[in-house]
């Protein structure tokens, strides 16, 4: 569909801020849950959020593209394939609609609406999960465009489920996601401090997989 600027960052508001309600408020629920079984309240989290990234980007994908990631949006508009005009626009709504998703999953759980995060997710092994995790995603994204894949929303949430469990870092892979999350002081949280080592992380990774991507996939197929 052929959609205006504003339908587009209305797109992007609503995607990313259900998004971080569905990470945050499953994080909360499962914890709640789990009675301390931090396995149990991880699967909650994780099957939680592969399955409402799936559904907003196959609702949302045709409006904005269903970025709700400034690395997404940043790739992308390097490579000629998003209108650059666009990028810083929809960066500054990812990050807002991200903490506003905070404040909406807290509400429904009646936590106070912000609270810094007080857990600690910092170390070598942990900013190395960060790097995989963002360059997983950005591969599979990178192959969704350029082989013009139609499972797109299953393959980018199958990663995400899958890269909460094989790294140390639970998968952040997301700048807007990862400052939001120092927001909340729940299962999902992050301290502060930690913020800024993960997003470089993230954004090293995901400059590393849209290298590759350009060598492995080539241009899109012509169709």
């Amino acid at each position: 569909m052929s959609a205006t600027r504003a339908q587009r960052l209305a797109s992007e508001a609503i995607g990313t801020s259900l998004l971080l309600a569905a990470i945050v408020g499953s994080g909360i629920m499962g914890e709640r849950l789990a009675a301390g079984n931090a396995a149990i309240a991880l699967l909650a989290n994780s099957v939680a959020t592969g399955c409402a990234l799936a559904t907003l980007i196959a609702v949302l994908g045709p409006v904005s593209g269903a970025h709700f990631n400034p690395i997404v949006t940043l790739s992308l508009a390097a490579r000629g394939e998003f209108p650059r005009g666009l990028a810083l626009p929809y960066v500054a709504v990812q990050l807002a609609s991200a903490v506003a998703g905070v404040v909406l999953a807290h509400f429904m759980f009646g936590e106070p609406a912000l609270a810094y995060s007080t857990k600690a997710r910092a170390g070598v092994h942990q900013l190395a999960s960060e790097f995989v995790a963002a360059f997983g995603l950005m591969l599979v994204v990178w192959a969704c465009i350029r082989v013009r894949l139609a499972s797109a929303p299953a393959l980018i949430a199958a990663w995400i489920v899958a890269a909460y469990w094989f790294t140390a870092s639970t998968s952040f892979a997301n700048p807007a996601v990862t400052l939001a999350r120092c927001l909340t002081d729940t299962f999902a949280g992050i301290r502060p401090a930690d913020v800024l080592p993960f997003v470089a992380a993230q954004v090293a990774g995901a400059a590393a997989a849209t290298g590759a991507a350009m060598w492995i996939f080539g241009k899109p197929e012509a169709g």
